[in-house]
C-alpha cells in the first residue's frame, strides 16, 4: 500500500466504521459451544468487528508512523460518541408507530455500561497497541536495520491489547454493570468470558497477520 493520502483515508474509514458498528453489536452474545470452568463462554457480536481495527492502526503506524496511528484512535473516539449520540437522539424523536419504536429501543437503545465500558476499554487498549507496537518496531529496526519480522511487533502488539480491552469492557459491562464481579456463583461466568474471548481475539489477532503483510509489503 502506497503511503497516499487517499489510502490514509481508507484506512481511517476501515478502522472507524467497524468500530462503530462494534457499539451496535456487542449486546448479542454468542455461544461458542466450548465451556470452561463449567460454564458454555460466550462472546459478543462486537469481536470480529474490533478485531479489524487493530489491523487498520497497525498498517497505519507501519506505514505512516505513530503519529497517524494516533490520529486514527482520536478520530475513532469521535466517531464512536457521535454514533451514540445520533442514536440517542433518534431514540427520543416520536415515533410514527409504537412498534417500531419498541423495536428500535431493543435493537439500537443505548446501554450507558456498555457504552462506558466500550469507550474506557477502546482508549486503553488502543493507546496500548499504538505504544508497544512502535517501541519493539524501533528496537528491532535499530538493531537490524530492517522490517522483514513485522509480524512480531504486529501480534505482540495486537494480542497484548486485547488483554486490557477484554478485561475492562467485560470487568465494566458484566462484572459492574450487572454486578457479576459481586456474585460468587456468577464469578467463574466472568472468568470464562473473559478469558474465552481472549482466546477468540488472539486466534482473530494471529489471523491478520497476511493481511498485514500484504497491505505493507512495500515496506522495508
Amino acid at each position: 500500500m502506497k503511503p497516499t493520502a487517499n489510502n490514509l483515508i481508507l484506512l481511517n474509514m476501515m478502522f472507524t466504521v467497524p468500530l462503530v458498528i462494534s457499539n451496535v453489536v456487542t449486546a448479542k452474545l454468542m455461544y461458542t459451544g466450548v465451556e470452561l470452568f463449567g460454564t458454555p463462554v460466550a462472546l459478543p457480536g462486537a469481536g470480529v468487528c474490533y478485531a479489524f481495527t487493530f489491523l487498520a492502526t497497525d498498517v497505519i503506524g507501519e506505514i505512516w508512523g505513530k503519529r497517524e496511528a494516533s490520529n486514527a484512535v482520536l478520530f475513532g473516539l469521535f466517531g464512536q460518541i457521535l454514533a451514540s449520540l445520533l442514536i440517542l437522539l433518534t431514540q427520543y424523536l416520536p415515533a410514527v408507530d409504537a412498534n417500531m419504536q419498541e423495536t428500535y429501543e431493543k435493537l439500537l437503545g443505548q446501554n450507558w455500561v456498555f457504552v462506558t465500558a466500550s469507550v474506557v476499554a477502546y482508549f486503553v487498549a488502543q493507546k496500548w497497541d499504538i505504544w508497544i507496537f512502535h517501541k519493539i518496531r524501533v528496537r528491532y529496526v535499530a538493531k537490524h536495520g530492517n522490517t522483514r519480522h513485522r509480524w512480531i511487533w504486529n501480534n505482540v502488539s495486537t494480542m497484548t491489547s486485547q488483554i486490557w480491552d477484554t478485561v475492562i469492557f467485560v470487568g465494566i459491562a458484566f462484572g459492574f454493570g450487572f454486578g457479576w464481579l459481586f456474585q460468587a456463583e456468577m464469578r467463574p461466568v466472568l472468568a470464562s468470558m473473559m478469558i474465552g474471548q481472549y482466546v477468540f481475539k488472539m486466534l482473530l489477532a494471529a489471523c491478520d497477520t497476511p493481511f498485514f503483510y500484504l497491505l505493507t509489503r512495500n515496506k522495508r
